[in-house]
């Protein structure tokens, strides 16, 4: 394909080739799009020796020249939108006007944390006299990110961002089977003039390359987006050494429909989401929780908008919803359904893989599924609904509340007492009423029980990779 770069490590300002290169496939044809540069641990030590010295270098750089840097890198970015919107969606599948979309939503995660980055203010404390007490922010050090296959693009511009902008130097490693997106990152930034070292970018085998670079005395924090059992495994290695981690793990988002909405809209705007990236969006909404006395409309104004979802090769004109973005997740969903189906479900629409060339998936909307069925608990991460009707308010949040994850829910209603009680008894980080969007560059991103810790985006998103010191200073020796 024309239209996909070559694929190499990036460390020390220079570009690598490896002698291991493992396939990168499209998922929409089964077809080899690419070889993809597999990290040795000589690669991931010279990787860290870079970084340590773009860490000395960057740190003491002042917070304008940072700003100027990721402000030029971001324009190339955007200049050079169609050809990376090209290549994301051949190697993820996502329809090309979606693969635009996350372009600029990348170079807006960029350009908030460069306009972040001036702003990084201390503070003076009042206190005795003689005596003063001075809130420093500093850069915390070697930032490890580590992004998921479902965003190539924008998920590494969040890590790249927040650490570029703090002066911190960055390792990334990004998603084997995506990695397209991190590699424009990298020509951007280095296209734009950062020293090198402060960025690294490097693939390989994720369990390797993670037990290897978290054990370093030199990184100081693990930013990782990806599975709650994941995030787990790798807060696990960061505590034996004390490192700081920013997890921003799995979700299973309900959607509270209370009976004074408008119906249709309600029900259009949320299917219309709900296959968005083929349902392979941590923030998707996937738990319909609908009160009976619309649940009947709500679910056949949801199954026909689904039934209308063209699927297809993202390259093709009209296409809404891509292939899912690797095989594994085939089975996997076919699995919940049959799960759902035999425990008393309703398939209502879809349920089964389409064709056998490409990794496409049926839109599925299941109704009436008993809580004990896996997919209750279990997130989809794929085209999958859950539309049940419920009695009350209390009833809906308190099985909106019902798993281990917290990462965003959404709430359909007109009346300001049910959005207080929703704002405040929703278990989530993230909470929307009559909308679909859980969150923007400038609002801080993360989730609450097992979807994570720490928050991405905002001005509390580049506190993560900060430190803060307290200076106290007497005018006297006490």
């Amino acid at each position: 394909m024309n239209d996909y770069p070559e694929l190499k490590l990036y460390i020390g300002g220079e570009w690598r080739k490896t002698a291991e290169t493992l396939p990168v496939v499209n998922p929409a044809t089964e077809d080899e799009i690419g070889r993809l540069p597999h990290a040795e641990i000589s690669d991931l030590d010279d990787a860290l020796s870079a970084a340590v010295q773009g860490f000395r270098i960057w740190r003491a750089a002042a917070p304008r020249d940072r700003a100027n840097v990721m402000l030029k890198a971001a324009a190339i970015l955007r200049e050079r939108q169609e050809e990376i919107a090209r290549s994301i969606t051949a190697e993820h599948g996502k329809p090309l006007s979606q693969a635009r979309l996350e372009v600029i939503r990348g170079c807006e995660f960029i350009e908030w944390d460069a306009g972040e980055a001036v702003r990084t203010y201390g503070r003076v404390i009042p206190s005795a006299p003689g005596v003063r007490y001075v809130v420093h922010h500093q850069p915390i050090g070697v930032v490890l990110g580590l992004s998921p296959w479902n965003f190539p693009m924008s998920q590494p511009c969040r890590k790249v961002a927040g650490a570029v902008a703090t002066g911190c130097s960055i390792i990334l490693k990004a998603a084997e089977e995506t990695p397209a997106g991190a590699l424009h990152i990298a020509r951007a930034f280095h296209d734009a003039g950062l020293p090198p070292g402060v960025l690294n970018l490097v693939f390989g085998t994720p369990a390797v390359i993670s037990d290897h670079l978290i054990r370093q005395d030199p990184v100081r924090l693990v930013a990782f987006t990806g599975s709650t059992a994941v995030g787990r495994h790798l807060t696990t290695l960061a505590s034996e050494n004390m490192t700081r981690v920013l997890m921003e793990l799995g979700g299973h988002a309900p959607v509270i429909v209370c009976e004074d909405t408008d119906v249709e809209r309600a029900a259009i705007s949320s299917a219309a989401r709900k296959y968005r990236n083929a349902g392979q969006v941590c923030t998707s909404p996937t738990r319909f929780f609908v009160h009976e006395s619309i649940f009947d409309e709500y679910t056949d104004k949801f199954v026909r908008r689904a039934a209308a979802t063209v699927v297809g090769n993202g390259l093709e004109d009209k296409v809404e919803m891509g292939p899912l973005a690797n095989e594994r997740r085939l089975p996997a969903l076919s699995n919940l359904v049959e799960d759902a189906r035999s425990k008393g479900a309703e398939v209502r629409i879809g349920g089964s893989r389409i064709g056998n060339k490409g990794y496409f998936f049926e839109p599925t909307v299941l109704v009436n599924v008993p809580d004990h069925a896996k997919v209750m608990q279990e997130e989809p991460f794929g085209p999958l609904a859950v539309i049940n009707p419920v009695a009350s308010l209390d009833e809906a949040i308190e099985k909106a509340n019902s798993v281990p994850f917290g990462l965003a829910a959404y709430g359909f209603s007109n009346r300001a007492d049910y959005i207080d009680r929703m704002t405040d008894e929703i278990e989530a980080g993230n909470v929307s009423f009559n909308t679909l969007e859980a969150s923007l560059p400038e609002t801080p991103f993360g989730g609450v029980k097992s979807s994570g810790y720490g928050r991405e985006g905002g001005i509390e998103g580049l506190e993560n990779y900060m430190v803060i010191k307290n200076i106290s200073h007497s005018m006297q020796i006490v």
